[in-house]
């Protein structure tokens, strides 16, 4: 059974840092490039950062997050995770995890249930 749990959202001070983690399991993780969604309410859907698989590829960042946030991966514990450093109102929102495998003939992907990251004062 593929599984995507996140953890470690909550409530922060503007200012303020969390760090997200991802546990995946249920999939070949070192397959997969991982990122991590947010849902602000009311908006839609968008992309935070992204990481490719060990085979390569670039690590990429929303620009309304770049030089804010981090995300890296565990290949050894099937994990990722999102630093979050500087953290604005702005960047309230549901955070998702997202898996995702393409060859030339298939796509496969995942998402998690999302966690709650309130910034406020």
């Amino acid at each position: 059974q593929v599984q995507l749990v996140e953890s470690g959202g909550g409530l922060v001070q503007p200012g303020g840092s969390l760090r997200l983690s991802c546990a995946a399991s249920g999939f070949t993780f070192n397959d997969y490039a991982m990122r991590w969604y947010r849902q602000p309410p009311g908006k839609e859907r968008e992309l935070v950062a992204g990481i490719p698989n060990p085979g390569g590829g670039v690590t990429a960042y929303g620009d309304s997050v770049k030089g804010r946030f981090t995300i890296s991966r565990d290949n050894t514990k099937n994990m990722v995770y999102l630093q979050m450093n500087s953290l604005k109102p702005e960047d309230t929102a549901v955070y998702y995890c997202y898996a995702i495998r393409r060859t030339i003939a298939t796509m496969s992907e995942y998402w998690g249930q999302g966690t709650q990251v309130t910034v406020s004062s």
